[in-house]
């Protein structure tokens, strides 16, 4: 060590002066030896007195400076050691370690002790907290590019999915910070609120120890755990086209009737040229089952039973009924029903529940039969000629529209009027139908409005306002028809090529892929119907072409 850096000294760190370790004196260690006098002879064995026993209070001193000496002494090696230490290196261990006072618990304790107490204040396991410690502490950059902090412009305009999220002609370029705010608000707009699977500031409860659980569960078996919305989203209808239904038995002549049967895959499609097919449903080819052909009877309307075991037709100029059985094979007419004094009977309903007939007569009446033996039960008449008419879901009143504009509510068993009101802007009813659900009724008049009212306002209110007035026909609604989730109305007119449309419930707006205005191959509508689970949709049309479309929302036939 060089002799300069051996003579620095910090004699405020030392606890007393240190003599040279050259010039340092042994102590006499003989026996008599006075401190500062001559040595003295020992005394003979004779004189000398036996040594006095310590007490307890003499130990405990001599232990107390014993310890005393041995903390000076490794106070005085460890100041010997740091004067061999340059200045910046005992600064540093200053900083770390704390002063030199501080023994080795009070170290340990001081290290500890933080990171100790962050562990009580936080409700994190173990777990978390080894996962926190591994993290290096954040640090500032030693160098900021200019150029990443100004604001990067995303254009707005050029893209179809961003331009609906502007909310004025301003905002034709937006930073990114707003765009992203634009579309959390355009999320939690859609999906009613923050999402609780969102929420970062949720604690943690009992009841998701129990989801956790379920997940296990769920995480335990394979399977296709994705299904679609149980509600028919509004805007877009999800659709192809299939094969016609009647393409194995074509036709020139009109289709006055299309039908689904209520429990098997089979179509019924009727015709002015004297038949009657059934198709099985397969959206492929659609193979033909049966025709049957009446022979001078131009069919004006056919009809499936409630059940599904006949089929019910009638004609343009004739009062015979036909009532195919379809399990016997036979064909029956009926060419008078007593008490029934119409010479035409053209236009009839079968009530939901399969019990009622009813057929739609002339001067304002309406026959009821009953379904079974097809005889008359009795009549209700209606102010007018009756336009339309129909049964409600639950097969206990009966709908009549008249051609003045007005609706009739008929109670089935008592044959007694409950409610008649005027269809708001009507001066000529053309057609009528009911919802499934019970929820819904819809009158279409000669200018192509379609009201939409709620069935209990029909039966209460004298003047009744619609839920929504459809007016996207500007010729005759000729015809309504329901699907059975009571989700879709379709409505359509004769009177103009493509004048049909499918309005979405309960939003009362109009999808706006259907029909498809550039391929025109729909032409004038006299029939629609809906398949028992909604699955397929089919129309006729004037050319004799059955068309038939797949909804993809619904699984099922």
């Amino acid at each position: 060590m060089p002799p300069e850096r051996r003579s620095r000294r910090r004699p405020d760190r030392r606890t007393g002066a240190r003599p040279d370790r050259k010039t340092r004196v042994r102590p006499d260690r003989r026996v008599g030896a006075g401190p500062g006098g001559p040595p003295r002879k020992a005394a003979p064995s004779s004189q000398r007195k036996p040594p006095a026993r310590p007490s307890a209070a003499a130990a405990a001193m001599a232990v107390a400076a014993a310890a005393a000496e041995e903390r000076r002494l490794r106070q005085r090696n460890r100041l010997t050691l740091e004067e061999d230490k340059p200045a910046v290196e005992r600064c540093l261990e200053e900083l770390v370690f704390g002063g030199g006072e501080d023994d080795e618990d009070a170290l340990l304790q001081r290290l500890r002790g933080p990171r100790v107490q962050a562990q009580e204040d936080s409700g994190d396991s173990e777990v978390e907290n080894e996962a926190k410690d591994n993290f290096p502490p954040q640090k500032k950059p030693v160098w900021v590019d200019e150029e990443d902090e100004d604001e990067e412009m995303v254009d707005m305009m050029n893209n179809r999915f961003r331009k609906d999220m502007m909310k004025n002609a301003n905002e034709s370029k937006l930073s990114k910070e707003e765009l992203q705010k634009r579309l959390k608000e355009e999320f939690q707009h859609a999906m009613g609120g923050v999402p609780s699977w969102a929420e970062t500031k949720k604690r943690k409860t009992s009841s998701d120890d129990e989801s956790e659980e379920d997940e296990d569960e769920l995480l335990q078996r394979t399977g296709n755990f994705i299904s679609t919305s149980t509600s028919l989203p509004k805007g877009i209808l999800k659709m192809k086209n299939c094969q016609h239904a009647n393409a194995e038995r074509p036709t020139t002549a009109r289709i006055s009737s299309v039908q689904f049967h209520p429990r098997a895959q089979v179509v019924m499609v009727a015709a002015l040229d004297n038949t009657v097919s059934l198709f099985q449903v397969d959206g492929k080819t659609n193979p033909k089952i049966q025709s049957i052909y009446l022979e001078n009877f131009p069919i004006f309307k056919a009809c499936f039973s409630a059940n599904g075991e006949e089929v019910l037709a009638t004609s343009t100029h004739s009062k015979v009924l036909y009532v195919y059985d379809m399990l016997a094979g036979k064909l029956i007419p009926v060419h008078q029903v007593r008490g029934l004094k119409e010479k035409i009977v053209r236009s009839f309903e079968v009530s939901p529940d399969g019990s009622f007939l009813l057929i739609k007569g002339v001067a304002g009446y309406c026959h009821l039969l009953a379904m079974k033996t097809k005889e008359l039960i009795g009549s209700m008449k209606i102010n007018g000629r009756v336009a339309a008419s129909t049964f409600s879901s639950d097969s206990k009143k009966v709908y009549a529209s008249s051609a003045d504009g007005e609706v009739y509510v008929w109670d089935v068993n008592s044959r007694k009027c409950l409610n008649r009101f005027v269809d708001e802007g009507s001066l000529y009813g053309l057609s009528i139908a009911t919802s499934r659900n019970g929820q819904y009724v819809a009158c279409g008049s000669n200018c192509g409005v379609v009201n939409i009212y709620s069935q209990d306002s029909c039966l209460q209110e004298t003047n009744p306002k619609p839920i929504k007035a459809v007016m996207n026909l500007v010729t005759g609604a000729t015809s309504l028809t329901f699907n059975a989730t009571s989700e879709i109305l379709a409505i359509a007119s004769d009177k103009m090529k493509e004048a049909v449309r499918l309005v979405h419930l309960p939003s009362c707006t109009v999808f706006s892929n259907f029909p498809v205005i550039k391929k025109k191959n729909i032409s004038l509508v006299h029939t629609m119907d809906f398949s028992p689970r909604s699955g397929y949709f089919a129309l006729g049309n004037e050319k004799g072409k059955a068309l038939m479309y797949r909804l993809h929302h619904y699984s099922d036939f």
